[in-house]
């Protein structure tokens, strides 16, 4: 039978390269749900590759509702939630309840529930797969290598260091939005776009490696690798290092979420399987013109990286607030109303307030989220 597949956020940059995947092994794959915020022409268009399936608008009036009540009767045997921002913490709570894996793009989900997200897919018997390329390579490299995280010593997340490694703090301080719109190895959606800039969106998934990995904060490292090749790197207590190596291709890591514990692994390969991964366009990795540089990250010229462990290490609700503060402060710089580096000093004042309430239940961390708004935004004003 084939993998019943959702997938939410179906015209952003996950959602193309998830689809391209669906497309080219629908031997194995269907999607039954797609889902948009607003690109409604891009929706219809892909609709007519799959006629059988559902698919909502979520800008329409109801839309949330609609999401999250085709989300329950989607039937699906995996939910990609490719949805950017707190938005989707929501769609991806209603995927769990609804008894499907989660192949989790939406770093927000863990970042601000995180504990009470792993209980519940624990408590639904659901697997939580993450589709980002750092934490995919962690994941797939902690069941391959290490039984228990007794062994680790540490996880090392990769980071191509954006637009602006170069940068002096002076000059970080006159770039504009199309300076930091333009990145030097992925292609992706304009907010992720600008937290990779900002160094936030690395500053996101150390909190979401905390929570996904069951790890102290002191167990991640982050290192600037610019050539993204390597996605991520564990050590174990022996002193080995293990990398997962491979060109930047979102497919990738959408790939090994959909074929997680797929029967196709052992019973029946895909024709993906007996051609190789080339089938997708992707390419092998050419190791006579390989080169792998590393550098030490610059807290000081990205000051979102120290904030993030600093949320992280005070827990409670700081996670969800460090989050809330970038989303309106990356807004507010994509609409020219503040400079680039004004994205970490807003999100510094607002975690100098008190978030020290237990995030005991998913409405606390909504509740949170919105006090959070409300402050970066009374800063912006």
């Amino acid at each position: 039978m084939k993998k019943r597949i959702a997938l939410l956020g179906a015209t952003g940059s996950i959602g193309e390269s998830a689809l391209d995947i669906i497309i080219k092994d629908s031997e194995n794959f269907e999607a039954v749900l797609l889902t948009a915020h607003s690109r409604r022409s891009k929706l219809e268009k892909i609709k007519t590759l799959f006629p059988n399936a559902v698919c909502i608008l979520t800008e329409e009036e109801n839309g949330k509702e609609k999401l999250l009540s085709a989300i329950k009767n989607a039937n699906a045997d995996i939910i990609i939630n490719g949805i950017s921002g707190a938005a989707g913490l929501e769609p991806s709570l209603a995927a769990i309840e609804a008894g499907s894996d989660l192949a989790l793009a939406n770093k927000e989900t863990l970042v601000m529930a995180g504990k009470l997200v792993i209980n519940l897919a624990k408590e639904k018997k659901v697997n939580i797969i993450p589709v980002d390329s750092e934490h995919s390579a962690i994941f797939h490299l902690l069941k391959a290598y290490s039984e228990n995280n007794d062994e680790v010593s540490e996880i090392i997340l990769t980071a191509s260091g954006g637009p602006f490694r170069k940068l002096s703090l002076q000059e970080m301080e006159k770039v504009t939005v199309e300076d930091a719109l333009t990145h030097p190895t992925w292609k992706m959606g304009p907010k992720i776009t600008i937290d990779s800039a900002s160094m936030a969106n690395k500053g996101l998934e150390i909190i979401e490696a905390c929570v996904l990995f069951n790890l102290p904060p002191e167990k991640i490292k982050v290192v600037i690798h610019p050539q993204s090749i390597i996605h991520g790197m564990i050590r174990l207590s022996n002193g080995v290092f293990y990398a997962q190596l491979s060109k930047p291709d979102m497919r990738h890591p959408i790939y090994d979420a959909l074929y997680y514990q797929h029967e196709s692994f052992s019973d029946a390969p895909s024709c993906l399987h007996k051609q190789g991964l080339h089938t997708l366009g992707l390419q092998a990795l050419d190791f006579d013109s390989l080169t792998l540089e590393f550098f030490k990250p610059d807290r000081e010229k990205f000051p979102m990286l120290n904030l993030a462990w600093k949320a992280v290490k005070q827990g409670a609700l700081y996670p969800c607030a460090y989050n809330a503060a970038n989303e309106l402060a990356v807004a507010a710089f994509l609409e020219k109303k503040i400079k680039f580096t004004d994205i970490s000093k807003i999100t510094a004042l607002v975690l100098e307030k008190d978030w020290t309430d237990d995030p005991s239940s998913f409405e606390t961390v909504i509740s949170a989220d919105k006090k959070a708004r409300l402050t970066a935004s009374n800063i912006i004003n």
